[in-house]
């Protein structure tokens, strides 16, 4: 049986994979460009996008709108596919980043790490591109969905992010590990909150599983269940067209089951990262910021804050993983091979045709 094409309004791409948005520096242009290429959709990261720019610590917003434009730009020159922005609500430059997203022409904007409860506000008078909220519960989705509504605008497609994703996680540290709680008990949960108001606006609104999702095996299931599709990160790390340093690649190639680490954020959401020294000495008290150069975040304080998330994640994307910090999903110590985007691609249908064609 083969995979069913992914179907958001008038947009539709023949494989039903998100690539999901992994900042900072980890899913740019290049990862992007050769995931639509490859059927998917492909997502670039908007979160301190603009760290490379040299005049990043002197002018943030502007260093990181020059840097959004620039590569959505270069990766509408590699693909004429489906390409999409992930922009965190926890962002201080939120704002710039939807704006340069909408003037750059991107098909979709996906946001979480937060509510996005005032993304259709900016959208006014804009019918493009699709808006796709983040969400870990049911209840979430209802507040978004009934707060857009007053404004006109319902969710285009719905993420559902379980427990078991890389990155921020939209839960609190003692939910992590519970039942209830678990990707296969939210998306039922998700597709029966959306239901009502696609109902009534005579539309669907497709529920798109993510976190955790390794094989096309998931895939299948999670597609049984009732999603329209699924988003991936970490196994498009282990890619060679993933903009990440080799050294991050290579620090899950390393990873054991037991490296796998939930930390607290600056961000003030729980994370997973692969274990390492930076986070040794973070437990340590070593890492404490002086003060803050980015302001990048809404309700960091630095005087509180185990370290800076910006220094550490930048550290990480220049291959200095050691000394910074890395994002990984719960499977990413089964990483063990560097493949090309369009062999994991072809790796996912293959193991998919082999189960839901039972």
């Amino acid at each position: 049986m083969a995979m069913p094409p992914l179907t958001i309004g008038d947009l539709s791409v023949p494989v039903p994979i998100i690539q999901g948005g992994m900042g900072v520096g980890i899913s740019l242009s290049g990862l992007a460009a050769a995931v639509a290429n490859a059927g998917g959709i492909g997502i670039i990261a908007t979160a301190d996008i603009g760290w490379d720019e040299p005049d990043f610590k002197k002018n943030f917003r502007e260093a990181n709108k020059r840097a959004l434009r620039r590569h959505i730009r270069e990766a509408r020159s590699l693909t004429k596919g489906v390409l999409g922005v992930n922009i965190m609500v926890a962002l201080t430059n939120y704002d710039d980043m939807v704006e340069v997203s909408v003037e750059e022409g991107v098909d979709l904007i996906i946001s979480g790490a937060g509510l996005p409860l005032g993304l259709p506000k900016l959208m006014e008078g804009k019918a493009a591109p699709k808006l796709l909220p983040i969400v870990s519960s049911g209840r979430a989705t209802q507040i978004i969905c009934k707060k857009w509504k007053q404004r006109g605008r319902l969710p285009d497609a719905v993420v559902v992010e379980g427990p078991l994703a890389g990155g921020h996680l939209g839960f609190k540290p003692e939910q992590v590990d519970e039942p209830a709680h678990t990707l296969e008990q939210l998306i039922p949960e998700v597709i029966a909150a959306v239901q009502p108001f696609a109902d009534a606006a005579g539309a669907p609104i497709p529920v798109i599983a993510a976190g955790g999702i390794y094989t096309g095996a998931d895939i299948c299931r999670f597609l049984r269940m009732g999603a329209a599709g699924v988003q991936m990160g970490t196994r498009f790390v282990a890619t060679h067209e993933c903009d990440a340093a080799p050294e991050f690649k290579q620090a899950y190639l390393d990873a054991k089951e037991s490296d796998m680490a939930l930390i607290k954020s600056p961000v003030g959401l729980p994370g997973r990262a692969i274990r390492n020294p930076f986070l040794d000495e973070v437990d340590q008290g070593g890492r404490k910021p002086k003060a803050c150069l980015y302001r990048c975040v809404h309700g960091c304080d630095f005087r509180n804050a185990p370290f800076c998330i910006s220094e550490a994640l930048i550290s990480a994307t220049q291959g200095k993983v050691a000394n910074g910090l890395v994002f990984a999903g719960h499977n990413a110590y089964r990483v063990d091979k560097i493949i090309s985007v369009q062999e994991l691609m072809q790796e996912l249908v293959r193991e998919y045709d082999e189960v839901c064609g039972q």
